[in-house]
């Protein structure tokens, strides 16, 4: 079975950026060999929940003020427009036509460069309460035992108000919000997670929550959460990645 897993994909330039995180997403790809993956990102914010049934989903640039080359950039990783539908009729989601945001295609981009794993999005309810989020994941559960990979991705912080040069230190507030999620994970502690809007500095972290969230979905789609990665980008970005089992 394979896990679910939450991942921080920070800013658009991890696809081209040498960092921790970029080589870390590098090697995890070469530990997993899903059949498909199912992507709930940050950056598919909807009222009802869709399921994007593109056979051909395109690389969508949902970004500005960036360097040429990461607008280059295309991912062609097919979609599964079976898959697509099947998880329509068991989640009871709209059926739309929608490409890859770079929410979906920056770390897949990394994980599986050979664009030859087919990736169905799946958007993320913003209005639904974190409980309904965790049980969304509980209803992806099942396909883990198909070798679907599930992926909530989003960033464990995400101030961009707030952002630094590349390097800078994390400055307290950060560290402070990422440990208190690390040790809610770490011991199991669902019922805090559900409140994580209470956690020290979670507001400071995200203003909104839609960075957040996926990672809702992603543990409730798995089990007992293992911490795979930490480093921190322009600060503010903590580009941790968990696994549920």
């Amino acid at each position: 079975m394979l896990p679910s897993l939450f991942i921080s994909h920070g800013s658009p330039m991890l696809a081209l950026n040498k960092t921790p995180a970029h080589a870390f997403l590098r090697g995890l790809g070469k530990r997993l060999s899903p059949k498909a993956v199912i992507v709930v990102s940050a950056h598919w914010e909807s009222t009802a929940l869709k399921v994007s049934v593109s056979a051909k989903p395109e690389t969508i640039h949902d970004f500005g003020g960036f360097p040429k080359a990461l607008f280059d950039c295309r991912y062609p990783a097919p979609g599964d427009p079976e898959l697509a539908e099947r998880l329509a009729r068991l989640l009871d989601a709209e059926q739309v036509e929608r490409g890859l945001d770079h929410g979906a295609w920056v770390p897949l981009s990394l994980m599986f460069p050979d664009a030859n794993v087919p990736v169905v999005s799946l958007s993320l309810p913003v209005r639904w309460s974190n409980a309904a989020l965790v049980t969304l994941g509980e209803r992806l559960s099942v396909l883990r035992d198909e070798s679907i990979l599930v992926v909530g991705s989003g960033s464990l912080t995400h101030n961009l108000y707030e952002i630094m040069p590349p390097d800078s230190p994390m400055p307290l507030w950060v560290d402070s919000f990422a440990q208190w999620v690390k040790a809610r994970l770490s011991n199991g502690d669902r019922e805090a997670l559900l409140d994580w809007e209470s956690a020290p500095h979670a507001r400071q972290n995200h203003p909104t929550p839609e960075h957040f969230q996926p990672l809702l979905v992603a543990m409730g789609a798995g089990g007992e959460a293992t911490q795979l990665h930490h480093s921190v980008e322009h600060g503010v970005l903590a580009m941790d990645v968990y696994q549920f089992v």
